[in-house]
């Protein structure tokens, strides 16, 4: 299904490195660095994840970029072999893992450039997601903006409209919008409220740890290294190099679910099984859920922004401070001994 997602954007010559070999770290090494990366987890204040097409291939979703990716394959006049409709796609263990790391406040916040609704169908809530590329599994008005979640993914991508009425009552009468795909094109901005989510979380973290995704599409790649400014850590786990490699603190090449899994156990979390019962696309009721990301969510998230800005200016000024006084007694000891020195030398002549 990820072909025919591919197959209905515009034509686009950009698309990145394609097919990149990949790489893999000896079994020890990688256990080494899943401990660090758990540590690293435990003592963080605010982790963000930034997931990829490659968390989702252990669910028969194709990548993109990868050896056998769409776009790698479709270069070379093909079509990958397997490719698992995103009806029947499941959460794969990485997606559990995370919506486990959520409910157990390890991580804070989720910023995906996945449409498959993996996230959405994990049981993951709005208020810890951000979708950047939008959702097959959500539709929004073209007058009201209220998204609602579907029960099956939409027929189109593009943000093309579907012909259907708005499900939202405004003032007590129904909204007279119709409610389109929310799937980017290429030409398409990103959805403002995600894109504000994700880039006041990537800037708070002071740790933020990508998932299965090369960092080739910008703005979305670049979102990771908001923290660097503040002192934040990076951490990339992915098979193939990436666009930020050089900016990491903790590269680990190799699956991402074996990561998790190592990881999770580390910080004695049990990674539960997918559950239709906690799949809103799987829901009964006659009314849709919605979708949307909350404003008051967002006044949270800028005002810790404002205030880790506050704190980081002061921390800041404090260090310039005393780089300072460090300057100004260097200065003071070399005078001293300037000044010993001529006495020598004013003794010397008296002699």
């Amino acid at each position: 299904m990820s072909c025919n997602y591919a197959d209905g954007l515009s034509p686009y010559e950009n698309k990145g490195v394609l097919g990149a070999p990949e790489r893999f770290d000896g079994p020890q090494v990688v256990q080494e660095k899943c401990e660090k990366l758990a540590d690293l987890i435990w003592n963080a204040k605010h982790v963000v994840l930034h997931t990829g097409a490659g968390i989702s291939t252990s669910a028969g979703i194709p990548d993109f970029r990868g050896p056998n990716g769409v776009w790698t394959l479709e270069k070379q006049g093909k079509k990958p072999n397997i490719d698992i409709s995103f009806m029947d796609a499941i959460p794969t263990k990485t997606h559990m893992a995370i919506k486990k790391l959520i409910d157990e406040n390890y991580v804070h916040y989720v910023i995906s450039q996945n449409i498959d609704g993996l996230h959405l169908k994990s049981g993951v809530e709005r208020k810890f997601l951000a979708e950047l590329h939008g959702n097959m599994f959500i539709e929004q008005c073209n007058y009201c903006d209220s998204q609602f979640v579907r029960n099956s993914p939409t027929s189109t991508v593009g943000k093309k409209c579907l012909e259907t009425n708005c499900k939202r009552i405004l003032r007590g009468r129904p909204c007279r919008g119709k409610l389109c795909d929310t799937i980017l094109d290429w030409e398409h901005s990103l959805p403002d409220k995600d894109l504000e989510m994700s880039d006041y979380h990537s800037s708070v973290a002071d740790l933020n740890i990508c998932l299965g995704t090369t960092l080739q599409i910008v703005p979305s790649g670049n979102l990771p290294l908001r923290c660097k400014k503040f002192g934040g850590k990076v951490v990339i786990v992915n098979l193939q190099p990436t666009k930020h490699d050089k900016k990491a603190d903790l590269i680990i090449n190799t699956y991402v679910d074996d990561v998790l899994e190592k990881v999770t156990k580390k910080l004695g979390i049990e990674i539960c099984n997918y559950s239709e019962e906690f799949d809103p696309t799987k829901s009964k009721q006659q009314s849709a859920a919605f979708w949307n990301i909350s404003n008051n969510d967002i006044k949270e998230i800028k005002a810790l922004y404002d205030m880790h800005c506050k704190n980081y200016k002061k921390r800041k000024l404090e260090i310039n401070k005393l780089d300072n006084i460090k300057i100004a007694k260097k200065e003071e000891k070399k005078e001293e001994i300037i000044e010993i020195i001529d006495d020598d030398e004013i003794i010397d002549l008296t002699l």
